[in-house]
């Protein structure tokens, strides 16, 4: 017979790998720190004790798959039921460890991609070329986008950064192309930003290519792209942990540094003097 498990490890099984709101993020941190008394709760009290309204339980337990709440409350209870008795702080060390372990899974699947060096070889050659490299970053894809932008300025000459959608978006489009733009790269993580498909769209109709970084390479939007580079996230905390979309940003950052070896020195020489004229940085 198979050891049984602790529930919060059963638990964390069944709500591992769902794309979740922060709202149903609450709830499944509540069943988490709580299962032992949250399986018994009605949909009205779970809603109440985890400061969320009723519909969000309702659609919490159509994420997980189930056809509403009483049968993801029935699947819960044999969990209680049969699951090996924990202490609170055993519940939040396996919580802890399972976050961590997704993303170690996560950066596995990442290690795989880049078993063909030539896939982000190829794409740094073609950003390195681009005269101008305008970057997409909306809502929780903006720290991601932000942190390759701030590498990219360092070793290509007109990075231009889209952190808001709309006409603004567009003019910074335009520009781009103008001053020289073959190539847009896009970041879009969950929660997907919606206005990030319009962005898209004029880029494409302004004849741009687009490489997109995203978590998945069937999602919709990838019809957009001209090159996709998969990056999982981490969806075990109350936001999603993004180590394997950062290495991507880190490793495009690269590609397009060994593109242009000669460029890349020059630049960066430059700045390191100035830095280092103007004390940036405590030594």
């Amino acid at each position: 017979m198979d050891q049984l498990k602790p529930a919060s490890e059963q638990l964390l099984a069944l709500l591992d790998g769902r794309r979740l709101s922060p709202a149903q993020r609450r709830i499944a941190q509540y069943l988490i720190d709580n299962l032992s008394e949250a399986a018994f709760l009605s949909s009205v009290d779970l809603a109440e004790r985890a400061g969320v309204s009723q519909p969000a339980v309702s659609r919490f337990a159509a994420a997980l798959g189930f056809s509403g709440y009483p049968a993801l409350r029935d699947a819960l209870r044999p969990i209680v039921l049969g699951g090996v008795a924990e202490t609170p702080q055993q519940v939040r060390r396996n919580e802890l460890q399972a976050a961590i372990a997704s993303e170690q899974n996560n950066l596995a699947t990442l290690h795989e991609l880049a078993a063909d060096p030539e896939r982000f070889a190829a794409l740094g050659r073609e950003l390195a070329a681009s005269s101008c490299l305008p970057v997409l970053g909306l809502r929780m894809s903006d720290p991601v986008a932000y942190y390759f932008v701030y590498g990219a300025r360092r070793i290509h000459p007109d990075v231009r950064f889209i952190d808001n959608a709309g006409s603004a978006a567009s003019d910074l489009l335009l520009q781009s192309r103008q001053a020289g733009a073959t190539w847009l790269l896009a970041f879009m993580l969950p929660r997907y930003a919606a206005e990030a498909i319009t962005v898209l769209n004029a880029a494409k109709a302004m004849g741009l290519k687009v490489a997109l970084v995203t978590d998945s390479v069937l999602a919709p939007w990838t019809e957009y792209a001209d090159a996709v580079l998969p990056a999982p996230v981490g969806s075990r905390l109350v936001f999603d942990s993004h180590a394997a979309p950062m290495l991507v940003a880190g490793l495009i950052v690269q590609a397009i540094a060994d593109a242009e070896p000669a460029r890349t020195q020059a630049r960066l020489e430059e700045h390191e003097a100035l830095s280092e004229s103007l004390n940036y940085y405590l030594h």
